[in-house]
């Protein structure tokens, strides 16, 4: 990414503070190796500020999962939100037609998403979102490839704001890639949990 490019993509000097802060330990935030992660263009009328990061979990030159985050802030407060913060997600992976089939699949995979925010004793309000399931099936001149079925889940949640009204984004942002290694069917990065379901079925790797 050029210079310019990228300069375009951070916080400027009159972005509000609180602003600031909060992309900044984006930026800084140390992730686990198998996620490549970059900023991107944030979307421009769901806020006064905002500031976006794409994101690929990565096994050699193949994707197992892929999302994207945005930070959104309104200084004068949002009455959906409860706060001045919104962390809004798009995450998708793949699956096995048969995995895909299991009723139980949307459940699971919202609790993995607010199961990454408290393993890491994050506060957080307001969640809400959805969980897709979408099937692919050819015909014709494609009817040679094999039926796909991909999971994806939309979400949103306000982080608690900390000191000087500055939620730590760099804690949310790794859970975040939490979910996306989880969705990829990538062991925890820590000591395991028993309680935390994967998915044993997943489609194969994606080439990038």
């Amino acid at each position: 990414m050029d210079d310019a490019k990228e300069e375009d993509l951070h916080t400027s000097g009159t972005d509000p503070l609180p602003f600031r802060a909060a992309v900044d330990a984006l930026r800084a935030a140390r992730l686990r190796p198998q996620v490549e992660i970059e900023p991107t263009r944030a979307p421009q009328r769901l806020a006064p500020y905002a500031y976006a990061l794409e994101a690929a979990v990565v096994d050699g030159d193949q994707d197992l999962a892929d999302g994207r985050l945005v930070l959104l802030h309104d200084p004068a407060g949002h009455d959906a939100w409860r706060g001045t913060f919104r962390l809004v997600t798009l995450v998708r992976a793949e699956l096995e037609p048969e995995m895909a089939a299991d009723p139980l699949l949307p459940e699971v995979c919202w609790s993995w998403l607010t199961g990454a925010l408290t393993a890491r004793g994050l506060a957080f309000g307001e969640p809400s979102g959805t969980v897709t399931r979408a099937s692919s099936h050819y015909f014709g001149g494609l009817s040679e490839r094999p039926a796909a079925s991909q999971i994806e889940i939309r979400a949103s949640w306000t982080p608690r704001e900390g000191l000087g009204g500055v939620p730590d984004t760099a804690a949310h942002l790794a859970s975040w890639c939490d979910l996306l290694a989880q969705i990829a069917g990538l062991p925890p990065a820590g000591p395991g949990d028993a309680s935390v379901v994967t998915l044993p079925q997943r489609r194969g790797p994606q080439s990038r």
